[in-house]
């Protein structure tokens, strides 16, 4: 009997240790599942989330294509102020703005300005029109259109994605308990975040360059100036005047070096004249003996 009760007992600890090893196993295995789950349904959510995208992206193209509108025209205008004056009214009222606006002063002859725009896309070939209207001549127009319709849905799938995935550890940040975890954690959402960001930038400026067209218009003047009279450059009596002072001065300048100089050698000029006559009296004397 006792030998029975032994083996029982036996037994039932064997037993107990058995299923305790199989507990503790099964919760390793479920430890191992979960983070295989956590794998496997980020990756899973992350491709469906792509295979959405790629759904949708058929739709978003075949409605509205993604042009980005550039225009490059050079003309001949007979007055440049005016017709620079007539384009910034067209832009105010096309709903666009002015980038950038210059205006150069070669000569008296030659003059030219250089403006550039940006229209919405829905006014893009009326401004253009407009502005060829402007012009005397069109020496250059040169339109290009860029589609960057699968650029823009490519990105869009990719911020879906990194959306899943930030959800995610945004999820594991709030759980995690161990430090080093939670540091591991915020550097993989900080990474995510900021392609986020960057990607989100690079769609905001597609979606600008979309939707504004954008217009360099270069326009020459070329003038031929005739002079006109001046009356007041003339001043005929004042130089009349000062031409008269002039000779009058050069007169008494000559009277008065007249003056100075008999006045000043009449000593020379007596004894010079002295002996002049009496040359001129004894050459004549000879004559006369002859």
């Amino acid at each position: 009997m006792k030998k029975i009760i032994y083996c029982l007992l036996v037994s039932s600890v064997f037993l107990l240790l058995t299923a305790c090893s199989a507990s503790d196993e099964e919760s390793k295995m479920e430890v191992a599942n979960d983070s295989a789950n956590y794998s496997f349904e980020e990756e899973k959510s992350t491709a469906d989330a792509e295979g959405e995208t790629s759904a949708e992206a058929p739709s978003e193209v075949n409605t509205e294509r993604m042009i980005i509108h550039k225009a490059i025209i050079r003309t001949n205008v007979k007055e440049l102020a005016k017709a620079q004056s007539n384009i910034e009214q067209k832009v105010k009222k096309y709903g666009g703005y002015i980038v950038e606006s210059n205006v150069y002063q070669e000569d008296d002859q030659r003059s030219s300005g250089n403006i550039i725009v940006r229209i919405p896309e829905k006014h893009f070939e009326t401004f253009l029109s407009d502005a060829e209207e402007e012009a005397s001549k069109v020496l250059e127009r040169n339109v290009t259109g860029q589609d960057v319709t699968e650029q823009y849905v490519d990105l869009a799938s990719r911020i879906k994605s990194k959306r899943v995935v930030e959800e995610r550890l945004l999820a594991f940040m709030s759980a995690a308990e161990k430090t080093e975890d939670l540091l591991k954690i915020s550097s993989d959402l900080a990474k995510v975040q900021e392609e986020i960001e960057v990607t989100v930038g690079k769609m905001k400026y597609l979606e600008n360059q979309t939707t504004f067209a954008t217009i360099e218009l270069t326009m020459y003047e070329n003038r031929v100036i005739v002079p006109g009279l001046d009356s007041e450059e003339l001043n005929t009596w004042e130089k009349t005047k000062k031409q008269f002072v002039t000779s009058m001065n050069g007169l008494l300048a000559a009277g008065s070096a007249i003056i100075v100089f008999f006045i000043g050698n009449m000593p020379v000029l007596i004894i010079l004249g002295v002996i002049s006559s009496t040359v001129y009296w004894i050459i004549k004397r000879r004559k006369r003996n002859k």
